[in-house]
């Protein structure tokens, strides 16, 4: 396939204060889109200046949400030059999101050479001050004018980018999550595996009961026993107890993440214990009543390791070894980071050179 580039005639004011990016509020000069119909299907690969994405009031994904995308970053290193961390994955990820959704599948490598090319083009965009970064963002959207519940036969897929820091105020240090059973973001034979907007929906009404009793995520448990950890928020995550790094196994409501994946491959070639099962929550307050060794982080693209401090399950507020970042927690962000920053060696061939 063809891929097109139409530079913009005017380009927006760069930040000059990198340390005032925050995550998603900033978009860079261009896009890349492309179009999908039964006749021809993928077509018309595009990259060209960011602009609005004109929609007829009926358009499906605003009334089905049939829509999947993805959350990956570029990375300056410390010469200068841009890389990737495992794209591929993310790209594979967003075809398996797209059959549960009945969304066409994209061709993986002419996507990721379109990704490059618009890297190139907003190469200025990329950040290098420390823990800043571009994040990507890959999103297809069924855009069938149509009142009525079937699959699209048209799509539009495009890719946005947006110079970011830090995705939590907090920065790497511990956050507070906040336990429930009132409410479920996802259960087995549903689509919680998938990265699509519905997921993110059901979060929202926990999340602001969290941050209301001033706690930073959720802790999402099982949505039938309501008793096994499942996910943090909007990422994986892992506990640590007694040198045992513990996740939850992925069991078709766990969105199987691209952090979570590397956590563990790492954990494998350090020769830690590394048990994917399930938890319950109880196990994990038991732990650390019972003096244990006890710690927990949450992983994803955008925060990438993320402490957690403090845990209220019920009417107890529980804090997770002293409120401080541990070692394996350390350990796992500082692996990670140096990797996709250019700092350490790639021991597994993670990084895609731009």
């Amino acid at each position: 396939m063809e891929l097109t580039i139409t530079k913009a005639k005017h380009l927006k004011p760069k930040p000059q204060d990198e340390s005032r990016l925050g995550f998603g509020k900033i978009f860079t000069d261009h896009m890349f889109n492309m179009d999908y119909n039964t006749e021809k299907g993928w077509h018309n690969a595009r990259i060209e200046p960011y602009c609005n994405i004109d929609m007829d009031p009926a358009t499906m994904v605003l009334h089905y949400g049939q829509a999947v995308f993805e959350g990956m970053k570029a990375y300056r290193t410390p010469k200068g030059t841009l890389q990737l961390f495992r794209p591929q994955s993310n790209f594979h990820r967003m075809n398996a999101s797209s059959r549960l959704l009945c969304i066409p599948e994209i061709d993986e490598h002419f996507v990721l050479h379109a990704l490059k090319e618009l890297i190139r083009v907003e190469q200025e965009w990329v950040p290098s001050s420390p823990g800043t970064s571009l994040y990507i963002r890959p999103t297809i959207i069924a855009t069938d004018v149509f009142l009525g519940v079937r699959a699209s036969q048209t799509y539009r897929f495009f890719i946005i980018l947006s110079p970011v820091g830090a995705y939590y105020p907090e920065g790497f240090n511990p956050v507070k999550i906040w336990v429930t059973k009132r409410h479920v973001r996802a259960v087995r034979g549903g689509i919680g595996e998938a990265k699509t907007p519905g997921n993110y929906a059901a979060s929202l009404y926990a999340g602001e009961q969290a941050h209301k009793e001033g706690y930073t995520q959720v802790l999402w448990l099982d949505g039938v026993e309501q008793r096994y950890v499942e996910e943090v928020g909007s990422m994986n995550i892992f506990f640590c107890i007694d040198g045992e790094l513990i996740t939850p196994v992925l069991n078709g409501s766990i969105l199987p993440g691209v952090t979570r994946d590397s956590i563990i491959s790492l954990a494998r070639l350090w020769n830690i214990p590394c048990a994917e099962r399930r938890i319950a929550i109880e196990e994990v307050i038991n732990a650390q009543k019972e003096g244990k060794k006890v710690e927990i982080f949450g992983s994803g693209t955008a925060a990438v390791v993320s402490p957690v401090g403090t845990v209220k399950y019920k009417d107890e507020v529980i804090t997770i070894n002293n409120n401080e970042v541990g070692p394996m927690t350390q350990k796992f962000y500082d692996a990670l980071t140096d990797i996709q920053y250019g700092r350490a060696e790639d021991p597994r061939g993670w990084i895609e050179k731009i």
